[in-house]
Order: structure tokens, then C-alpha cells, then sequence
């Protein structure tokens, strides 16, 4: 058991850099890092494909992804940002494909546990629709 819980406190500490995640309760942290599965993701894996239905969001520990539209690159995102909470949020078809450019290290959300996580803990809601609001803003340009 002691595995888990070093495993599940580096996780953690992790989400707790993560700037949108900061203000959250020790508890809050632990209960978002039990509740989503951490995996590792190899290179040039594709994490969502455009144009398909949502069913999950990814929060990247390590690594580094490239988010392309039509085939071309529009940005680049590493460790700290979330990704595909746009269209788990607003219930649409993925609008980018998500490619690792390097190994990834990521908090798997199903579109299950973003719900469940967002009804036990407003902060949690609060910080997805954060992340979709800069992730609009950027996309307008802004």
C-alpha cells in the first residue's frame, strides 16, 4: 500500500503546481487524483481525434502534446494544461487531435468522473471552465 499512497502524494504535489489546482483543499486534491486513472502515454500517440465525440479530458503532468486542426499544428501544451474539457463541457465533437510529441504523463477524466468531480467539488467545475475560457480566448486570439 505504501506504493499507492507515494504514487497518489507525487500526484498530488504535481496537481498542486498546476496553477488553476492550487487553491484546492488537500482533500480536494487527493479526491480529484483517486478519482482519475493515471496513465503514461508514449510519443506520437494520439490522445483524441478531431471530429469525434467527446468521452474524456486529459490533465498532463509531464510531456508535451501538439494540438492540430485540419492536420496543421495551432498550439503546443505541456505539462499543467488540460485538454479536451472543451467539448466534454459543451457536449460537441472534438474540434483539434491531440498528438504526445514527447512521452506523456497524464490524469485520465471519463466524462463520468468530470461529472462526478464537478457535483462533490465547485472548485473542480471552476477550474475546467477556466481552462475553456483561456483555451477560447486563445483560439480568438485574444
Amino acid at each position: 500500500m505504501h506504493g499507492k499512497q507515494s504514487a497518489d502524494q507525487k500526484r498530488i504535489e504535481e496537481l498542486a503546481r498546476v496553477n488553476r489546482f492550487n487553491d484546492f483543499t488537500p482533500d480536494e486534491m487527493h479526491h480529484v487524483v483517486e478519482a482519475a486513472t493515471y496513465l503514461t502515454v508514449p510519443a506520437g500517440w494520439a490522445l483524441m481525434v478531431e471530429q469525434q465525440p467527446a468521452d474524456k479530458a486529459y490533465l498532463i503532468l509531464t510531456g508535451e502534446v501538439s494540438v492540430r486542426r485540419h492536420g496543421e499544428e495551432v498550439a503546443r501544451l505541456g505539462a499543467g494544461e488540460v485538454i479536451g474539457e472543451m467539448a466534454l463541457v459543451n457536449h460537441k465533437l472534438r474540434s483539434a487531435t491531440v498528438i504526445a510529441d514527447s512521452p506523456l504523463e497524464v490524469l485520465h477524466f471519463t466524462d463520468q468522473t468530470v461529472a462526478d468531480l464537478t457535483a462533490k467539488i465547485p472548485r473542480f467545475r471552476d477550474a475546467l471552465m477556466g481552462a475553456v475560457e483561456e483555451r477560447i480566448a486563445r483560439d480568438q486570439g485574444s
